[in-house]
């Protein structure tokens, strides 16, 4: 969740470490730090909040000669938000420094051990822990201290290390936290803890698996396994991403940006995959034959978040399509309980970045049970795409905003292709019918391009008369049901506001003992096989003088007869309503917290990845 950045190179450090924070920024955070070595000293920087309040308290004259250093930006686990428990930690010599991502879970147990030898702590972090204990074994070998010391740690890690007495060196590790290093011939080296600190000097990487170690110089890296000690020969990968793509563009927040970049990254996930004048539809690296779909008699959708209800979307297209029993499950949940699974499953995991760490433990223990997996990924090169059996790239490029947009939306259409195929392949889905519905995908794309300003700007007016609401309800049916949760979820991330998703027929079971004439309710009514029941629930709502905003289907002049606020949208298949009214709900959410002021890109306690549990 926290973000990595060190460097080893030819250029000033401190410019370079706080450039790849600023990138990392989307990830979330409430503390920063740096340290970077300058004539044979440790100086480092920290301070609670946001990262210009470090900013402030560096002096870039006083680093003008430092080439070597790590940052860190921090969000709590052990210990307050504070100066304090900010990053980097010392050991008690202050010759070294240790930045760190993850939990350490013993920690408690290995902090009262080394205090009994003479240690002091200064914070109240796990990760202090880590400074003092590869001090307990540092000698000559900084390399064999840091092994040692992790030998006694559980838990999860990203691990960076700077020694004074070891000044063009630094190390890397991990375990179960991502961290990846920037390869470059005129840069020098890099660590960070996701791709986008890495863009503005090189699109090399290199990924580092669980318990590797890496020892970095400005010329060189060399990867070892943390277990066995030897080495490991590692392949560099070419990010097509680049630094430009991570930028604003003139846009005032990098969600907004994202919410406009939907039509692109929807077209670039079905580029090439499907044939628009035949219906077929062609995924090689999901490593599926006839032979294989055949043999599935069930399907686990796994995610978190939004991933999660981009599953729910996608059980209603796969049960329909390719007639196999799906279940969704949440990946915190999925990881303990006492799963029936074997090889006749299929696990498909969901996730932007490929790194949250429920869902890794859940695609990890499916495979354990014999479960063929397949995830839904926007990272090229992540764990999650390394260990899966097949992987779908949704290519919706780097999303930076912490409410997910775009990576949304790709994983919809790679959802919606990947059902294609696994139909085509069983044989319930006619090429006749792929070529309906893979034309009626691709042409989404474009009504969501055409119509997107007139959307923002009819929403813009609408929210002044919503935006002070304490809580706010958002219904659904079918299709809709997945999006009138995304859509609650999106608000309650960016504008604070309570709000709750509901299926419109669970009203009456509860949640209708609410509503009154303070309470918004955004009802989802497109012209579907279930619009008479939604209509239906909508006026119980009118009956109970709830103030209603519905978005419906251009034409359908009975939704005024209900109330005056209305959002049209245009009709597109039916199937294809979840990518159409989940852009609608995005503005929404996006207008209101902007309108209340609130930090839409890095809302408060979140972060982008969630690489803890």
């Amino acid at each position: 969740m926290c973000g990595i950045v060190g460097y080893t190179g030819p250029k000033r450090v401190v410019p370079v470490i706080l450039e790849g924070l600023r990138r990392l920024e989307y990830r979330g955070y409430d503390s920063a730090g740096v340290v970077y070595l300058q004539d044979g000293k440790l100086i480092k920087h920290r301070a609670e909040g946001k990262l210009v309040n470090l900013e402030n308290r560096i002096d870039d004259a006083i680093i003008a000669k430092a080439h070597i250093g790590l940052g860190h930006t921090r969000w709590a686990t052990h210990g307050a938000p504070t100066e304090e428990n900010a990053h980097p930690h010392s050991d008690c010599s202050g010759d070294l420094v240790v930045v760190h991502n993850g939990i350490i879970e013993n920690y408690h147990s290995l902090r009262e051990d080394l205090k009994s030898k003479g240690h002091v702590f200064s914070s109240e972090t796990d990760t202090e822990v880590l400074a003092h204990l590869i001090e307990e074994h540092l000698k000559d070998d900084l390399v064999e201290a840091v092994k040692a010391a992790l030998k006694l740690v559980d838990g999860s890690f990203a691990l960076g290390v700077l020694w004074a007495k070891q000044p063009g060196t630094l190390i890397a590790a991990r375990n179960q936290s991502p961290l990846v290093l920037g390869v470059s011939e005129d840069n020098g080296m890099l660590m960070a803890s996701d791709i986008p600190a890495l863009l503005p000097y090189t699109n090399k990487v290199v990924f580092l698996e669980d318990m590797e170690m890496a020892v970095i110089t400005a010329s060189s890296y060399a990867v070892s396994s943390l277990e066995t000690g030897a080495e490991v020969e590692k392949e560099v990968k070419i990010i097509e991403w680049n630094a430009a793509m991570a930028e604003k563009a003139g846009y005032k927040h990098f969600m907004l940006k994202e919410i406009y970049e939907q039509p692109q990254a929807i077209t670039n996930t079905l580029s090439g995959r499907i044939n628009p004048e035949t219906g077929e539809v062609f995924i090689p690296e999901v490593n599926l034959t006839s032979e294989d779909v055949t043999k599935i008699d069930r399907i686990f959708l796994v995610a978190c978040g939004t991933s999660w209800h981009a599953a729910l979307v996608a059980k209603y297209w796969i049960e329909k399509y390719a007639r196999i029993p799906v279940d969704v499950d949440i990946a915190s949940e999925f990881r303990y309980r006492d799963l029936v699974i074997d090889e006749r499953v299929m696990t498909i995991s969901i996730s932007q970045s490929g790194e949250t760490a429920d869902t890794l433990a859940g695609i990890r223990i499916a495979k354990q049970l014999g479960s063929k997996v397949i995830t839904i990924c926007n990272v090229v090169g992540s764990t999650m795409t390394r260990e899966a059996d097949g992987t779908v790239y949704t290519h919706a490029g780097p999303e930076i905003g912490v409410a997910s947009t775009k990576a949304f939306t790709a994983q919809l259409a790679a959802l919606f292709l990947l059902t294609l195929q696994l139909g085509q392949l069983k044989g319930t889905v006619s090429l006749e019918k792929s070529l309906e519905l893979g034309r009626a995908l691709i042409d989404v794309a474009a009504v969501i391009g055409r119509d997107l300003k007139k959307m923002q700007n009819q929403i813009a007016e609408l929210i002044e008369t919503f935006y002070d609401a304490r809580d706010f309800l958002f219904v659904g049916r079918g299709l809709s049901y997945p999006i009138a949760l995304e859509g609650a979820l999106k608000l309650k991330e960016l504008s604070y506001i309570h709000a709750e998703g509901y299926a419109s027929g669970e009203l009456k079971h509860g949640p209708i003992a609410l509503i009154d004439k303070d309470m918004p309710i955004l009802a989802l009514v497109p012209k579907d096989a279930v619009y008479q029941k939604s209509i239906s629930n909508v006026e119980e709502i009118k009956a109970r003088q709830g103030r209603l905003i519905l978005i419906g289907t251009e034409g359908d002049d009975h939704l005024k007869n209900i109330t005056d606020d209305v959002i049209y949208m245009p009709e597109v298949h039916e199937e294809m309503n979840p990518l159409l009214y989940t852009i609608p709900a995005q503005l929404l959410s996006y207008e209101i917290a902007n309108r209340r002021g609130c930090d839409v890109d890095q809302p408060r306690n979140l972060a982008k990845s969630v690489t803890v549990e």
